[in-house]
């Protein structure tokens, strides 16, 4: 739904997870095989990638300021099974973050998601406040508060509806 760029680095995974579902319509491209196909998921991964997908909406929603559309798995319960370990090159000495099982869906997030603690950009990865979005984006307005994954969709509907209200 957004015009909005893709976030930066891993962040996009986690970005394209969550908008993997369209609110409003209930389309879920984790329904068709080209959606698996983009994260490497096989039909019985569908669940735990559902689970997971929802888990990151809710903390989106925090970041923005906004609870929980629904319940779902605490993140930090869910990363805490993909494991990270850190490396070492023995080259140059620089460390990095490794995923202890690369191929997994989990571990690739949670990979990003730490990278993304480290370089200050986890926070500005939100959800669209409009309760029929919830549309993952990455905000990059100077001050932090973007509301809306689109001005021009989600912003203009929410300040016409505020605009009849009076």
């Amino acid at each position: 739904m957004s015009e909005r760029s893709p976030a930066p680095g891993g962040l996009e995974l986690v970005q394209s997870l969550v908008n993997t579902l369209d609110i409003d319509s209930g389309a879920d491209s984790l329904d068709t095989t080209e959606g698996r196909a983009r994260f490497g998921l096989a039909e019985e991964d569908i669940p735990d990638a559902r689970e997971l997908r929802e888990s990151l909406r809710v903390a989106l929603l925090a970041h923005a300021g906004h609870p929980p559309h629904r319940a779902a798995t605490p993140l930090g319960e869910l990363l805490a099974a993909g494991p990270l370990v850190v490396t070492v090159d023995a080259a140059d000495g620089s460390a990095g973050l490794a995923a202890t099982d690369e191929g997994s869906l989990l571990s690739r997030v949670a990979v990003a998601i730490a990278r993304a603690l480290g370089d200050g950009t986890w926070a500005r990865l939100k959800a669209c406040e409009a309760v029929d979005c919830h549309w993952a984006y990455y905000d990059r307005s100077p001050a932090g508060r973007g509301r809306w994954c689109s001005m021009q969709v989600c912003g203009a509907r929410a300040k016409m509806r505020r605009y009849r209200a009076k």
